[in-house]
């Protein structure tokens, strides 16, 4: 463990960085605006939105139950982190996770995500001048004890295999649900708009699919999210609505479109981006267990029903606290049993 950075340091000067990221300063404020020029997808908006979820986790009331107050005598284990860049500081629990529990954390960045991370960790240093030692940035992992590494499906395997003589978490795809049962208010559907469109739908909390009654009629749903349509005024995103409904035409499958998303009947969990599929069920109880064959791929489920296992209230997908895991994987847990 550091020498420098006690559990408290380290818990005190994580909660001051959570203080300084809810009100950016002039030269956060800019780095947030100017995001949208290295990578088209960080809008200022989704920048800043990702910007104040950090800054949610980042509370010394959160923090001291998480982190707790033992300290440990031995050496900081060099962690390795691949992260990911579909969505803006997608990977910084990670490193949260590294650095709260004292170890070392070596950051390969992703090529869509190299100037926010760096910059907060910077204010993080300036808080906690111990945490240097503890932050490296490298661009091919050497000399580590353990690996974090996020990528695709197809990525993936070449992870489990380079790194299958250490310990490691390797994430892979994951697709977020929505469960609707047709009780829902129109402040909960519109609720599920920002679970569906928060940054474009790219990250794997949003929704990609959304399970609803036999016969259900999506009429009030569309109704709902109508104030979402600015999504369309993107060039990207209208790029790939534009050309999924072509597909759709030329193919003569059978859809629903308000201008903005599409709704397609699939048993497919991952859709295109500026698509949703649906599924019908006939009853819960059938529901849950085909969710259950099928858990390894979900990231978090969405709904007001009362299932048998965890589910996030409409609007909350993307605003994930200091216990809420990708994959389901404890990242603490996993470090303090190097």
């Amino acid at each position: 463990m550091s020498k420098n950075l006690t559990s408290k340091q380290r818990i005190g000067a994580l909660a001051q960085l959570g203080d300084i990221l809810r009100n950016p300063d002039t030269e956060l404020t800019m780095l947030i605006n100017s995001s949208k020029h290295y990578n088209p997808w960080f809008t200022p908006e989704n920048t800043a939105k990702a910007v104040a979820s950090i800054a949610e986790m980042l509370n010394e009331k959160d923090l001291h139950s998480w982190i707790g107050i033992e300290d440990s005598s031995q050496k900081p284990f060099s962690i390795g982190l691949v992260l990911a860049g579909n969505i803006p500081l997608v990977g910084f629990h990670d490193i949260l996770s590294v650095l709260g529990s004292g170890n070392r954390a070596l950051i390969k960045l992703s090529s869509q995500d190299k100037k926010l991370t760096p910059y907060i960790l910077n204010k993080l240093v300036e808080i906690g001048p111990g945490f240097d030692e503890l932050i490296s940035y490298v661009e091919k992992l050497t000399d580590y004890d353990a690996v974090i590494a996020t990528g695709s499906n197809n990525t993936s395997r070449y992870f489990e295999y380079y790194f299958s003589k250490v310990p490691h978490i390797i994430r892979k795809n994951r697709n977020s649900i929505a469960v609707l049962t047709g009780n829902e208010s129109t402040q909960d559907l519109k609720a599920l708009g920002t679970d569906i469109f928060d940054y474009f739908g790219l990250g794997c909390r949003n929704v990609s699919k959304i399970y609803v009654p036999r016969g259900y009629n999506f009429n009030r749903f569309f109704e709902s999210i109508e104030e979402f349509k600015c999504v369309n005024d993107h060039h990207k995103y209208n790029n790939n609505y534009d050309y999924n409904k072509s597909i759709f035409l030329v193919n003569m499958d059978k859809h629903l479109d308000n201008g903005f998303l599409l709704l397609k009947e699939d048993k497919r969990l991952t859709s295109p981006l500026a698509v949703i599929y649906f599924e019908e069920y006939e009853n819960i109880q059938d529901l849950e267990k085909e969710l259950e064959a099928i858990e390894d791929q979900i990231q978090c489920i969405i709904s007001n029903a009362e299932l048998n296992t965890k589910t996030y209230g409409f609007g909350k997908s993307q605003l994930p606290g200091l216990w809420d895991y990708a994959d389901g994987i404890d990242t603490m847990k996993f470090l303090q049993k190097l």
